[in-house]
């Protein structure tokens, strides 16, 4: 009886840190799917952003994701907010963004471009252009 207690605390517990991480695109450097409005929003806030032109079967949006957790768990980019556009369902907002392809990074400083880079794997070159956001 114990052991089914304690399973059924931990059910609980586990339940919520899954709420809880439901709520985590909230958090600075998590990547949120993009909206014009909450992209306007963090313009208009004048803090760094990263539009991230990505798609789930890409290897090299694959291989960007591990370097983009690491780099933006860094407190210098606590402020980054960091919006997704799906390559393959949202067309109108890649072009808007004059993407060619998924894995294009775009970093802002409010509502000025500040730099981009296509298919970049590089750790040193990625922190590089988050920099420019700063």
């Amino acid at each position: 009886m114990k052991f089914s207690r304690r399973f059924f605390g931990g059910a609980v517990v586990a339940a919520g840190l899954a709420f809880a991480g439901s709520l985590s695109p909230a958090l600075a450097g998590t990547p949120i799917p993009f909206s014009a409005e909450a992209f306007k929003a963090a313009q208009a806030a004048g803090g760094p952003i990263l539009v991230e032109i990505h798609a789930d079967w890409c290897p090299t949006c694959k291989a960007q994701g591990p370097i983009l957790d690491k780099l933006t768990a860094d407190p210098k980019f606590k402020d980054l907010k960091v919006f997704r556009v799906d390559f393959d369902t949202m067309k109108p907002v890649v072009k808007q963004f004059g993407a060619q392809m998924q894995s294009t990074l775009i970093v802002f400083k409010g509502s000025a471009e500040k730099g981009r880079s296509v298919g970049d794997t590089k750790q040193p070159s990625i922190a590089a252009l988050l920099d420019k956001s700063l």
